[in-house]
């Protein structure tokens, strides 16, 4: 991979997002290139709409690369913080986004189904804290994202609800694994979120009924759950270590 040196911003933090090109994943990443992180967009078939993130990035005076890498591969994601390392000097940030959702019910579920939910929302995500716990600089910050469905128990979910309470026993663990190099471990489990995964095959009398689910009677916004991730990774979020935080609207 030929990963060209970008000049660094003195006192800089740098920050991989994996699956930025879309959805929440890209809204995360404008918000830490905006709160001053060089941000190494991850992307596995979306090149186009993750270049032109970069280059939104670069065009607001950030700094971005994007780098594909399929996360459920450890090679690719070693390559990944690799790239990160050779462009920007090190990693202080993993925020692991990338994930897939296939709803089916558990009876009527796919070997294929439930092996490629395992693959990228488990195993990717477990080959991100991985990585991240052996190459992080300390005083670092992880975050993963995992889903409020998992307090819904909602029929169909099962296999995806499954996948992200791994990554929940994942954060809860590596955040005891990191003692003493001040490096935070934390989830954040959004409610029905506005994007394309969220609102791909489902009814308008489906997503209004998921809207209701909550208190606020709303779908949340892809930066609504950047701003959760933000703050977990941020000053101000440096006591918070171990933790889920369920950005839901009040939905559980």
């Amino acid at each position: 991979m030929n990963v060209p040196r970008i000049p660094e911003t003195p006192n800089a933090r740098v920050a991989i997002v994996t699956g930025a090109a879309r959805g929440i994943g890209a809204a995360i990443a404008r918000r830490l290139a905006h709160d001053g992180y060089a941000v190494v967009v991850n992307y596995a078939g979306s090149r186009t709409a993750a270049e032109t993130l970069v280059h939104e990035i670069e065009a607001a005076g950030g700094r971005g690369l994007a780098v594909r890498a399929d996360v459920a591969d450890p090679a690719a994601v070693a390559q990944l913080f690799d790239a990160a390392a050779t462009a920007f000097g090190g990693v202080d940030v993993l925020v692991n986004n990338a994930g897939v959702m296939q709803l089916a019910a558990i009876g009527e579920a796919g070997d294929e189904l439930f092996d490629r939910q395992i693959a990228i929302n488990l195993k990717g995500a477990f080959n991100g804290l991985r990585e991240a716990a052996r190459r992080l600089r300390d005083g670092g910050r992880i975050v993963s994202l995992s889903t409020s469905v998992l307090g819904l128990r909602l029929e169909r979910y099962g296999i995806y609800a499954a996948s992200k309470a791994a990554v929940e026993a994942l954060t809860g663990v590596l955040a005891k694994e990191l003692r003493g190099r001040s490096i935070t471990v934390n989830a954040v489990a959004p409610g029905p979120i506005a994007t394309e995964l969220f609102l791909d095959g489902k009814s308008p009398e489906l997503i209004e009924r998921l809207a209701r689910l909550n208190p606020l009677e709303r779908l949340g916004t892809p930066d609504e759950i950047a701003a959760s991730v933000a703050f977990l990774i941020g000053p101000d979020g440096g006591w918070i270590n171990g933790q889920v935080l369920r950005a839901n609207g009040g939905m559980v």
